[in-house]
């Protein structure tokens, strides 16, 4: 890999690191807090309200001035010092405060980073899944290194590792540098391409898959706890996932194909119709809870690379900042939001299992859409540039 290759590799790493760190066990420490779990859902998904709105003004803002390195560290930066809050409260109205304040900031970096990915990759599309496979292998390692800390020590500890994964963001964030851009644009110049039907479709079909995967984020790991499963077991399977996203990343070209993108989305999302329903109902069988992990490949894996790929190909290169954004904070923000805040709800009342057929009603919504609305004829003669 060229040097930027590099730099942007060791980013993904460690930003995903502190995912890995956060997402499998932050919602552990906040049950150690004593929190109900609608609050627990709260605080978890509060980052996705963020993410719904942020993102896509970051976005407008970095492809006005033409550059995203500064916008980039600067999110960093606040976002390390944010954190520090936790260590003085457990307070839940000013753990809020400090959970949104935390994502406003950090909710920049990861659109801008993709856009900034596909510029250096401008005649090279294709590697982008060598690149971005580096910040699955920083999840894999931090799931597997923090529970088998916390295993060992008290869930308190949890606070030290995430400031510390941020700060390591920080100065990755120090070492990438601006690709080569077009000139800055007009605001409005990507509106007319966003009206597009299967640019509403990729969009809403985003959306749905992020609202499925709603309680699986929030509670997959109380969910295992429950269950019976120690922390390292709970990493374990958060990390088996994972190292099946990997191995979709490594054969990006044939996922990143517009030819091929109707039956790539139809696949994950009947897949994750049975994921959802295996991990709320069976939970006890250890057999079909790995097979349910290995379809996070599929689910999260091949859908996100088939999009952010159809989205790089449909638009122009200094509209990717906006457009990457707008796609994560419908998606991963709105869908995120809606699927984690149901859950919330249905988690006390309803159960597991009801909540995570919920999560697969969600991916069967999105099956009908991408059944209804995209022509594979269409999607791969049609273009925007």
């Amino acid at each position: 890999m060229y040097w930027p290759h590099w730099q942007l590799s060791l980013w993904y790493f460690v930003y995903f690191a502190f995912v890995g760190a956060y997402m499998p066990y932050f919602s552990l420490y906040l049950e150690a807090q004593n929190l109900a779990p609608n609050r627990i859902a709260v605080l978890m998904t509060l980052g996705q309200l963020v993410r719904l709105l942020m993102p896509m003004v970051w976005g407008w803002v970095s492809d006005s001035i033409g550059r995203r390195t500064p916008i980039i560290r600067a999110s960093a930066a606040l976002s390390t010092m944010v954190f520090v809050g936790y260590f003085f409260t457990q307070d839940f109205i000013l753990l809020v405060v400090v959970t949104a304040l935390l994502h406003f900031f950090w909710c920049a970096s990861l659109p801008l980073v993709e856009a900034l990915t596909f510029s250096h990759l401008r005649h090279e599309p294709n590697f982008y899944g060598r690149i971005r496979v580096w910040g699955s292998i920083g999840f894999v390692v931090a799931v597997f290194c923090v529970g088998w800390w916390l295993d060992r020590h008290p869930i308190s500890s949890l606070l030290g590792i995430l400031w510390a994964t941020l700060a390591l963001t920080l100065v990755a964030a120090f070492v990438i540098r601006d690709a080569p851009t077009a000139p800055a644009i007009q605001v409005d110049e990507a509106i007319p391409s966003l009206r597009q039907s299967k640019v509403i479709a990729l969009m809403l079909v985003g959306f749905l898959m992020s609202a499925a995967h709603g309680a699986l984020y929030v509670f997959y790991s109380i969910h295992l706890a429950a269950h019976g499963y120690d922390n390292m077991a709970i990493g374990l399977l958060w990390s088996l996932g994972v190292i099946a996203e990997i191995l979709v990343f490594i054969r990006m070209p044939r996922l990143a194909n517009l030819d091929t993108l109707e039956k790539v989305l139809m696949a994950c999302l009947a897949l994750a119709v049975v994921r959802f329903l295996v991990i709320g109902w069976y939970a006890d069988t250890v057999l079909l809870l790995i097979a349910a992990q290995v379809l996070h490949g599929a689910t999260f894996g091949a859908h996100h690379v088939a999009s952010v790929a159809a989205l790089n190909q449909w638009f122009l290169p200094r509209q990717q900042g906006r457009i990457q954004s707008l796609y994560g904070g419908l998606s991963f923000g709105g869908g995120g939001l809606l699927g984690g805040l149901i859950a919330g709800q249905t988690w006390m009342g309803l159960g597991a299992e009801i909540s995570f057929t919920i999560s697969a009603a969600f991916a069967l919504a999105g099956l009908l859409v991408v059944h209804s609305a995209f022509s594979t004829k269409a999607t791969s003669s049609e273009a925007l540039r």
